[in-house]
């Protein structure tokens, strides 16, 4: 595996376990506890994993380590997407339940961005019914628990520009991912300039 390509997994495995942990469905091997730090009420769930004996690194995804059908496909779409491949997931289930109606409805309009293309944080208030909530939808996205499922890098400042982006990297990530997916705009050469 390309060092990219492991760096993807390694990415998308901590998503798809993480969303596993918000519905209570481990690979073997696994355990959880209850953080004693659990915060807000729709908090309550926030879990530790622990390999079940000694620490290893625990289970990897490469080792076959049992999954349900749709977290092995959301690991997979996801490790396609951070390497360039142009993959639809919008299919990829996710758990919303902790997440107010706003919010909510902010990350479906975002999941309807299709790759390639970008949508400004004022194209997504409107969207969703709210034209004078660019900063509101901003704001949401900034708190996206569901990256690269919900493609908040895919929402650009009204000029194009490149604004808010709170993932690791930064706004390079963003523009690598945009770079990826081949988004008009973002990283191909220019060839007269």
């Amino acid at each position: 595996m390309k060092p990219a390509a492991s760096t993807a997994a390694a990415l998308a495995g901590l998503l798809a376990l993480s969303f596993a942990l918000r519905i209570g469905q481990l690979p073997a091997g696994l355990r959880t506890s209850v953080s004693p730090y659990a915060g807000p009420p729709e908090m309550a769930a926030v879990r530790k994993t622990r390999p079940a004996s000694g620490w290893s690194g625990g289970p990897a995804f490469e080792d076959g380590v049992d999954v349900p059908p749709f977290v092995r496909g959301a690991i997979e779409g996801m490790v396609a997407v951070m390497t360039g491949e142009a993959r639809d997931l919008r299919t990829v289930p996710v758990d919303m339940s902790a997440v107010d109606d706003f919010r909510r409805t902010v990350y479906t309009a975002t999941r309807d961005v299709p790759a390639g293309r970008t949508r400004s944080y004022g194209e997504i208030a409107r969207a969703i019914g709210r034209p004078d909530g660019a900063r509101d939808v901003g704001t949401a996205l900034a708190g996206n628990p569901f990256p690269i499922i919900v493609p908040c890098h895919r929402v650009v400042a009204a000029n194009g520009a490149l604004t808010g982006f709170s993932a690791p990297g930064g706004l390079a990530t963003k523009r690598r991912m945009l770079e990826l997916e081949g988004t008009p705009g973002y990283g191909q050469q220019v060839l007269f300039g």
